[in-house]
């Protein structure tokens, strides 16, 4: 039997965290995070980063940042006492042992509340060397993949080219269930998970 569980965060100090998730029935999770970069109700990134709570290999745990639109504006002069907000969103990141992270593309970029989200993040000691995996949900996207990338390595995280995936969701109206069925999108999904849990474990050694 498959140990995947997933907790929707929504607020940090409400919700089940990380920390419960460390310790599953007696197996070692590893914890992802999958943070997706539209507000859209039925955004295609979204709906694909669900689709990994059906296809985690076993000892993996996922759970789901959806606060991006609750965050403040950037300000840096609110870096030294940080609106409880970006205390929270620190704080998971932190407890974090990967990021997944899917990002559509508007007008060419990043959307603004996705770059705001990592601009928070750009003094956050826990982020540097943070394991990331891209899942891209339209292979159009390929400006916006090319500026996070950009913007990735400049805030030292370490992008997991393995787990790492494109998948067409184009003009497709799949479900979570759908995708994580599909013939060509389910294993491919599986094979990036297993390879970022292979990663994440590794580095423990």
């Amino acid at each position: 039997m498959q140990h995947c569980y997933a907790a929707m965060v929504r607020e940090v100090r409400l919700v089940r965290n990380f920390t419960d998730l460390r310790i599953t029935y007696g197996v070692e999770m590893v914890r992802l995070l999958a943070i997706s970069g539209s507000l859209r109700q039925a955004s295609s990134n979204s709906i694909l980063l669900r689709a990994t709570e059906r296809l985690c290999p076993e000892g993996i745990s996922v759970a789901h940042y959806e606060g991006i639109g609750e965050l403040p504006h950037f300000n840096p002069d609110l870096l030294e006492d940080p609106p409880e907000a970006v205390i929270e969103l620190c704080s998971i990141i932190g407890q974090a042992d990967g990021l997944l992270f899917s990002c559509p593309e508007y007008a060419r970029g990043i959307p603004g509340s996705f770059k705001n989200m990592l601009d928070w993040l750009v003094s956050n000691e826990e982020f540097p060397g943070k394991p990331v995996a891209l899942f891209n949900a339209s292979p159009r996207a390929s400006h916006a993949q090319a500026a996070l990338r950009l913007v990735l390595e400049t805030m030292s995280a370490r992008i997991i080219e393995e787990a790492s995936i494109t998948v067409n969701l184009l003009s497709n109206r799949s479900s979570a269930e759908s995708i994580a069925t599909d013939p060509v999108m389910g294993p491919l999904i599986g094979t990036a998970l297993g390879a970022f849990k292979r990663r994440l474990k590794n580095q423990s050694l």
